[in-house]
C-alpha cells in the first residue's frame, strides 16, 4: 500500500484554558469555590486576596503585633498592602478606596474585583479586636455515664464492670452487644462472674439518660415509663404491657385489637399512649457529636417597593486582585517570564470570578421574575419551570443554567433553598393550564396538616380534593409525593 500526504481543511472546536477555569468555577459551590481560591492563591504569588476568610475566627497574633504600655492598635480591618500599602499608589490603593467594580474595561478592573470597603463592620472594630469566645466541645455519652460512675461509692473492680458495659453501648445508648458476648470476651484470670456483669447493666440502665443500656427497643421505653414521675399506676402498668407485648400493634396503630387484648376503652388507651409518647426512644441521640453542616446563600431576595429586589450576598464574593508590587515590576520589565504567565493567569481568575457571580445573579433574577407568586404566597403558588425557559431567555446553554442552579442557594422570606427547588415538572389542568408539582406537594401537606386525626386522608380521597381544584393527578401520583414528603400513610397516621 502506497503511503502519501493529504492536507484537509477542517473546522472544530477547542476549549481555550480559560474558558474551561470559567465552566469549572461556575459549576463549584461556595465552600469549594473559597477552597480553590486558597490554592491558586498558594500557587501564584501574583494574586492576592484583601477579604480575610478567617476574619470571625480564632487567630494567632504576631509577637510583634502586642505593643506592651504603647497606646498604638494595630487594625485587623487594615487592608493588605503587599509590603509598603502607602508607598503604593497602584491597584492596592484604589482597592482600599473602595473604587473598583465600576470600571470596566479598563486595565484596573481586570486586575482586581470584589465588594469595596472592608468586609468587617468598620475600622473600629473592638469586637473584632477582642479574642472571640470559644465554643466548649461536646460531652459524649460516655463522658456523661463516668462522670456518674465517678459519683457513687463503688469498688475500683464495680467501676471497672460499669466502664466495660458503657464501652459497649452505641451512639443511641443501647446495648449492641449481648452479656453473654461481653463476658466470653473477658479474660478468664479475671474470675468475673456472669451476675457481675448484669449487676453493672442494671446501674447503668439505673443512670441518666432513662433508658440507657436497654438492648430493644420495647426494653429503653419500659425502663423510661417506669421512672417516669406523676403517672397512674394503672396507666403506667398498662403502658408497660403495651412497649413490652404489644409495641408492633402500637406502631401500626392497631387500636382495636390492643382495645381487645388489654379489655379498655379509649380513654384508658389514650392516657396510655400519652405515656408512651413522652419517651425518647433512642436516649443516647443527644450527646452525638455530629457538627450541623450549615449553607450560605449565594443570592438574597427581599421585598421592595416595586416588587422583589435580588442581590448577590457580599460574604461569599472574595476580593481579588494582582499584586502591586509585582504588577510595576511587569511593567518596568524587571521581572521573568514566568511571572507574565501568572499574571495572565490572575487576571483570568479575576475575570472569570466576575463573570460567574453575574450569571448567578442573572439566572436568580431570573428565577424570582418567573417565581414572583412563590415569593408572594408560598409554595403553592410555584409555576411550572423548566431549564430551557430560563436559558432561552438570557441567551444561553441549558447546560449553564444546570451548572448554575447545582449547590447554590437562594435566601428568601420564606426560608433557604437550592435553585434547582424552583425548578420542577408540571401536572395538566382542567382548565387546560399546568400545575407545578411544587405546588401540588405544598397542598398535600395542607390537606394532610388540616385531617381529621380520627379519619385521616387516604391517597384516593386527596386526589379527589386536588381534582376538585382541577388538577389531574393520579392516586399512584399522590402516594409518591407523599412518600417524599414523608407523609405516613393512612393507617399510620388515625389516631384515637
Amino acid at each position: 500500500m502506497k503511503q502519501t500526504l493529504q492536507l484537509k481543511t477542517s473546522q472544530h472546536l477547542a476549549l481555550t484554558p480559560q474558558l474551561q477555569q470559567s465552566i469549572r468555577l461556575l459549576q463549584l459551590s461556595t465552600l469549594e469555590l473559597h477552597q480553590e481560591i486558597e490554592q491558586v492563591l498558594g500557587e501564584n504569588p501574583l494574586l492576592e486576596r484583601l477579604d480575610d476568610p478567617l476574619d470571625r475566627s480564632v487567630r494567632l497574633l504576631a509577637d510583634g503585633a502586642i505593643n506592651n504600655g504603647s497606646s498604638t492598635n494595630t487594625t485587623p480591618d487594615a487592608p493588605p498592602a503587599s509590603g509598603q500599602g502607602e508607598e503604593n499608589g497602584g491597584s492596592g490603593g484604589s482597592e482600599a478606596e473602595g473604587g473598583d467594580s465600576g470600571e470596566a474595561g479598563g486595565a484596573e478592573h481586570e486586575m482586581e474585583w470584589g465588594e469595596s470597603g472592608h468586609s468587617g463592620s468598620g475600622s473600629g472594630g473592638e469586637e473584632e479586636d477582642g479574642r472571640p469566645q470559644l465554643e466548649a466541645s461536646p460531652i459524649s455519652l460516655r463522658e456523661h455515664l463516668m462522670e456518674q460512675v465517678r459519683l457513687t461509692c463503688l469498688s475500683p473492680r464495680d467501676c471497672a464492670l460499669v466502664e466495660i458495659v458503657v464501652d459497649s453501648l452505641d451512639d443511641n445508648g443501647y446495648l449492641d452487644e449481648s452479656l453473654d458476648d461481653i463476658h466470653a470476651r473477658l479474660p478468664a484470670e479475671l474470675e468475673i462472674e456472669f451476675e457481675e456483669l448484669r449487676t453493672a447493666l442494671s446501674l447503668v440502665q439505673s443512670m441518666d439518660p432513662p433508658g440507657v443500656g436497654a438492648r430493644s427497643a420495647a426494653e429503653c421505653l419500659a425502663l423510661q415509663i417506669r421512672r417516669m414521675p406523676g403517672v397512674a399506676m394503672v396507666t403506667r402498668r398498662m403502658a408497660l404491657v403495651i412497649v413490652e407485648r404489644y409495641l408492633t400493634w402500637f406502631a401500626q396503630r392497631e387500636f382495636n385489637k390492643l382495645k381487645k387484648a388489654l379489655d379498655c376503652d379509649d380513654e384508658d388507651l389514650r392516657e396510655a399512649q400519652a405515656v408512651i409518647r413522652q419517651c425518647n426512644p433512642h436516649p443516647g441521640a443527644a450527646f452525638a457529636s455530629d457538627v450541623s453542616d450549615f449553607v450560605v446563600p449565594d443570592v438574597i431576595v427581599r421585598r421592595a417597593k416595586d416588587g422583589w429586589s435580588v442581590q448577590l450576598n457580599p460574604e461569599v464574593m472574595p476580593r481579588l486582585r494582582v499584586n502591586s508590587i509585582y504588577a510595576a515590576l511587569l511593567k518596568q520589565g524587571k521581572s521573568e517570564s514566568q511571572l507574565n504567565a501568572q499574571l495572565q493567569e490572575a487576571k483570568w481568575l479575576i475575570k472569570n470570578m466576575r463573570q460567574r457571580f453575574d450569571t448567578i445573579l442573572r439566572v436568580a433574577q431570573a428565577i424570582v421574575e418567573r417565581q414572583r407568586n412563590f415569593f408572594s404566597h408560598g409554595a403553592v403558588a410555584m409555576r411550572p419551570l423548566v431549564l430551557r425557559e430560563i436559558a432561552d431567555t438570557l441567551g444561553l446553554h441549558e447546560s449553564t443554567i444546570s451548572r448554575v442552579t447545582t449547590q447554590k442557594y437562594m435566601l428568601t422570606p420564606h426560608g433557604m433553598f437550592e435553585l434547582k427547588y424552583f425548578f420542577g415538572s408540571h401536572v395538566a389542568t382542567e382548565a387546560g393550564g399546568e400545575a407545578s408539582s411544587t405546588a401540588i406537594r405544598a397542598l398535600i401537606v395542607q390537606l394532610t396538616g388540616a385531617e381529621d386525626p380520627k379519619n385521616p386522608l387516604s391517597d384516593s380521597k386527596i386526589a379527589e380534593m386536588l381534582g376538585e381544584q382541577g388538577m389531574v393527578i393520579a392516586r399512584r401520583t399522590v402516594a409518591k409525593y407523599r412518600e417524599a414528603l414523608k407523609i405516613p400513610p393512612v393507617s399510620l397516621r388515625k389516631s384515637l
